[in-house]
């Protein structure tokens, strides 16, 4: 019969940023691509910001694969089911390092941002670290089911929380499921505005904009 057991060891991720930060950044954007991306690509999407007022810094998921049968194509995946609280622990240590290495003592408005698969990383490290951010946005994700009402009691009364997505998304059941359980869970304590777009399942550029006004 085999044993499974665990090793420790230091390991080095990268991480992609967009624009430069400066006296002139207004917001400061912390983004979690989904599944499949690489962030040097999911960075992209950021690209029509204000470039003066907006930094943009998204991690990279550490698990990577070849996409196609001609091992042309990487994708990368935050977690899977196997070993999930391990996994997710090393994940959070692995952004807290981004996080630390860059942004200054005083941060201006810091926008968290997950996208699909990456909800789950946003919604968990904002809770496990008490991360006083102005904006969390969970755009066509799940939200993790172990995440309680009180995990979110920190957040100051101004923080606005928002569930997005299309109307025309292929994964529009699970979408309208993850709407419903937010809204009668209570787990931001009436603080979440749903916005429903008309798209599929991709990044909309358009919110993007209008938030980072």
């Amino acid at each position: 019969m085999s044993i499974q057991k665990e090793a420790s060891y230091n390991t080095t991720n990268t991480y992609s940023t967009l624009n430069t930060f400066s006296e002139n950044t207004k917001n400061v954007w912390l983004v979690f691509h989904g599944l499949g991306y690489l962030s040097k690509y999911f960075i992209d999407y950021f690209s029509e910001l204000n470039r003066d007022e907006n930094y943009i810094i998204a991690p990279q998921a550490p698990s990577k694969y070849y996409q196609d049968k001609k091992f042309k194509h990487v994708g990368a995946s935050w977690l899977t089911r196997e070993n999930t609280i391990a996994e997710t622990e090393n994940i959070l240590n692995y952004v807290d390092a981004v996080f630390e290495k860059e942004l200054p003592e005083t941060i201006p408005n810091l926008i968290v941002l997950g996208y699909s698969q990456g909800v789950s990383i946003a919604a968990r490290w904002v809770a496990s670290r008490k991360i006083q951010c102005d904006k969390l946005i969970m755009h066509s994700g799940a939200v993790p089911k172990e995440l309680q009402p009180k995990d979110f009691e920190f957040l100051k009364a101004s923080t606005e929380v928002i569930y997005l997505y299309g109307n025309k998304d292929q994964y529009i059941t699970e979408a309208r499921k993850t709407e419903e359980e937010l809204k009668g869970s209570n787990l931001f304590q009436n603080r979440l505005k749903i916005e429903v777009f008309d798209g599929i399942h991709e990044v909309n550029r358009e919110f993007l904009l209008k938030i980072s006004q």
